[in-house]
């Protein structure tokens, strides 16, 4: 019901500024009847210009009551200031088509909270259709248009024509106040579309290792993200569980351990057992014609070899859980093998199409713009990575019917996948104006000498050991603060996963990732900078103010009510304008999927909470006693505001933060 009354209300406000646009292009015309020489129809003219007026002032009250600050939701302030310049912009500028709509926030707090910059590039515009017209005076323009709103206080035309916002601080207090009492609530959507992320995607029978960490990472946050906004979202495994490699495995399998039918084969180290079986594929000729032989009797689905093929897999998937319970990681597998049908069925479409060539025994597929084909069949009929990704999108895009799909693998396939992208498209499987295909890149991870991330014996780095040397660095870490003689043994545990996991997701989410980042335990367990070890300490410190004042959350709650957040001094204001800009940031990380945006947030919204706390007394103490003599409850409201958004940013990131640290 929520989501529908959400979406109901949206598509209510699309209508009413329509219609509101189009009131007030028919007031212009109305102010200027040129070419209306009977008296009679110049009077019916302004009746009709007066009931327009009334009709508008109507509408626009209406869309202001429903656009006030009582709803549970959080309002995105730059979205609604927008809309706001939107209608401005066009009221000033009816000649321009699509003219341009920046704004921002403003960097400088003596020139305003945002910035409008549309007027430069409007007269650069209106330049190029002839019509030279300072920026200045567009500027001007612009703010004479602005509509009755509820939250800019005034504006400042500055410069070549930069127009300064300042808000209503008694509106941001309201939005502080709605955020403490509902809590932190997402903007409505318009509509709840189905979003499939494709990610982490480790091979059986091979060990997780580093280069599997940031697809599970990143991909983990982007379903977390696209949750809390109200998506309907399924989070996918690819696996590579199908294939010549199997063969190989269930023939060592069988001399192995030939009673696997009867007995579970104690396989501990499947990456041990898969270079035995791959050493002897390489040098025994005998061995890998048996090898092919499994292949084809497992693709026969015979009894026998599909389960050896479930053993193998079984194996794997207790230790890829491992991981995922450690990273606290959700995901459904869905393995190459459940395409293999549907690959039949993808290469039959398409060579119905007429669209296959033969290419010496190879059927490929030329897509227009693209110089490499795809191979959708190889030369001994076996399918291809190209078929079975091709198989995956179709049956995402048809049977789960994704609005949405995020494929998060590194940068080094972004070609591949770009060339499937633009074959479904030519096949017709869907319109990018419709369906979001995106490849949410990423680059490699780095050790400190600046190379792929090795051991010292050259090897690929486990992701458990990784995972376990973080454990045992965040102990260290705790103990070295003498956090071991003031917490109880089950919470030194608890904070020591809290850094450990915590650090090493942050310190990948907080680097842009398309570029590679050096991965360093000592860096990442500093608590000094955009740290996850910083903002876990702050965030545990923040939460504690309360409770050292001995105000229980029953007093917070009633205060949250009754309370008006003061924001007269300048660390109140500037606090309370970060804490609100917090939907801002994930409509900007839903665009573009780069979750550094929030991590730096996080930094800023940390850093901007001690500028305050050092500044504004939120509990006031005798200084003999350390009796608490005074609370200012409006400052200690501003403490919950902060810990609520900041708790939300880490749930997002995949942060567990603690109590006690």
């Amino acid at each position: 019901i929520y989501y529908q009354i959400s979406s109901w209300q949206e598509n209510d406000f699309i209508f009413q500024e329509r219609e509101i646009r189009s009131l007030s292009a028919e007031i212009e015309i109305l102010k200027n009847p040129q070419n209306l020489n009977p008296s009679q129809r110049l009077d019916e003219l302004r009746e009709e210009n007066a009931k327009l007026k009334y009709r508008l002032n109507i509408l626009k009250r209406s869309l202001q009551e429903d656009k006030s600050p009582d709803n549970k939701s959080m309002m995105n302030i730059n979205q609604r200031l927008q809309q706001i310049f939107s209608e401005a912009i066009q009221a000033s500028c009816p000649e321009l088509d699509n003219p341009p709509l920046a704004v921002t926030p403003n960097q400088q707090a003596k020139f305003g909270d945002y910035q409008c910059n549309s007027a430069m590039a409007m007269a650069q515009m209106l330049k190029a259709k002839g019509m030279k017209v300072n920026p200045r005076e567009i500027a001007e323009k612009i703010v004479q248009n602005l509509p009755d709103n509820e939250l800019i206080q005034k504006t400042e035309i500055a410069g070549p024509g930069f127009i300064n916002v300042h808000l209503k601080r008694t509106f941001v207090s309201k939005l502080l106040s709605n955020l403490l009492v509902n809590g932190v609530q997402p903007p409505p959507l318009e509509s709840r579309k189905k979003v499939v992320v494709d990610f982490s995607s480790p091979n059986i029978a091979k060990e997780m290792h580093v280069g599997h960490l940031r697809s599970t990472i990143i991909g983990e946050s982007i379903c977390r993200l696209f949750e809390f906004l109200g998506y309907d979202v399924l989070r996918l495994n690819h696996v590579g569980d199908w294939g010549t490699q199997f063969g190989m495995l269930i023939a060592h399998l069988q001399d192995k351990f030939p009673d696997y039918l009867a007995v579970s084969p104690p396989i501990s180290d499947l990456q041990a057992f898969y270079k035995e079986s791959k050493k002897r594929f390489d040098d025994d000729e005998d061995f890998k014609k048996r090898a092919y032989q499994c292949v084809v009797r497992l693709q026969s689905r015979e009894p026998d070899f599909i389960k050896a093929w479930n053993l193998i897999c079984d194996v794997s998937r207790r230790e890829f859980q491992k991981i995922y319970d450690c990273l606290d990681v959700t995901i459904v597998e869905r393995g190459e093998s459940f395409y293999q049908e549907m690959m039949t069925d993808v290469v039959k479409e398409i060579e119905g199409r007429g669209l296959v060539e033969m290419d010496e025994g190879r059927k490929i597929v030329f897509v227009p713009g693209h110089s490499i084909p795809l191979t959708v069949v190889k030369s001994d009929g076996g399918y291809t990575y190209d078929t079975s990704d091709l198989a995956a999108l179709r049956q995402r895009i048809f049977d789960e019917k994704a609005d949405i799909i995020i494929y998060v693998v590194d940068s080094g396939q972004g070609t591949h996948l770009q060339l499937v992208y633009a074959a479904g498209r030519m096949f017709g499987w869907y319109d990018p104006q419709v369906t979001r295909v995106e490849h949410a890149g990423f680059g490699v991870v780095l050790g400190e000498d600046k190379k792929k991330f090795k051991t010292r014996s050259g090897d690929t780095v486990r992701l458990i050991d990784l995972l376990d040397e973080g454990l045992k660095r965040s102990m260290d870490k705790l103990k070295e603060k003498e956090r071991d003689k003031v917490l109880t043994p089950e919470e030194l545990v608890a904070a020591q996963r809290s850094v450990a996991f915590g650090c090493i997701k942050y310190a990948d989410l907080s680097h842009n990732r398309i570029n590679d980042y050096v991965f360093s335990f000592d860096k990442m367990l500093d608590d000094r900078g955009n740290t996850a070890a910083y903002l876990l300490y702050a965030f545990t410190r923040i939460r504690s103010i309360a409770r050292l004042a001995n105000i229980d959350e029953a007093t917070l709650r009633k205060a949250a009510e009754t309370t008006e957040v003061l924001l007269d001094h300048e660390k109140e204001w500037k606090l309370g304008k970060c804490i609100l800009r917090f939907p801002e940031i994930l409509q900007k990380i839903l665009d573009d999927l780069l979750l550094h945006t929030l991590c730096d947030y996080l930094y800023e919204l940390a850093t901007t909470f001690t500028e305050f706390y050092d500044s504004c007394y939120c509990v006031e103490k005798d200084r003999q006693t350390g009796e608490v003599i005074k609370v200012n409850m409006w400052r200690m409201l501003l403490c919950e505001a902060t810990a609520a958004v900041m708790a939300k940013g880490f749930d997002i990131l995949g942060i567990n933060p603690v109590q006690k640290m």
